[in-house]
């Protein structure tokens, strides 16, 4: 299936895959406004296909956010480097919560650079977050 749509029963496995939550900002579906969708890590206008090894689940925001991007600048080092990949990379291992939980920190180059491409720290997600804590239902604790 590397064209064409997506069939439901792929997207039951990916979002059962996903845990019901976006791979990029953790945010779980029950939690958000309207549908997390199927997004392409590597995007159909960059030669991705529909094929399930590149697909993942990620709320509107980011995915808005992400675009066609793969790669982003590493603000510290200056450097290119490729997005954080929430199939092949493990969330702790480029990210973790600031102390409130309202905020994502990037503590490798690839996941600063994500932070940024992405925006996972604009207003509206840092707002909603904060809500959340308050709620008792954040930050997730199995990242």
């Amino acid at each position: 299936m590397s064209s064409g749509s997506i069939s439901d029963e792929l997207r039951a496995k990916i979002r059962a895959q996903a845990g019901d939550r976006c791979g990029y900002c953790l945010s779980l579906q029950k939690y958000v406004l309207g549908i997390l969708e199927i997004e392409h890590i590597i995007p159909t206008a960059k030669g991705g296909t529909n094929e399930e090894e590149n697909l993942w689940l990620a709320c509107r925001l980011c995915n808005s956010y992400k675009g066609v991007q793969t790669e982003a600048v590493d603000l510290l080092t200056g450097r290119t480097v490729k997005l954080f990949n929430p199939r092949q990379q493990k969330w702790s291992q480029h990210f973790q919560w600031s102390e409130d939980g309202s905020q994502i920190i990037g503590h490798t180059a690839c996941g600063r650079a994500t932070v940024v491409a992405l925006q996972l720290n604009n207003i509206i997600a840092v707002t909603v977050r904060q809500q959340w804590v308050m709620a008792g239902w954040h930050p997730p604790q199995d990242e």
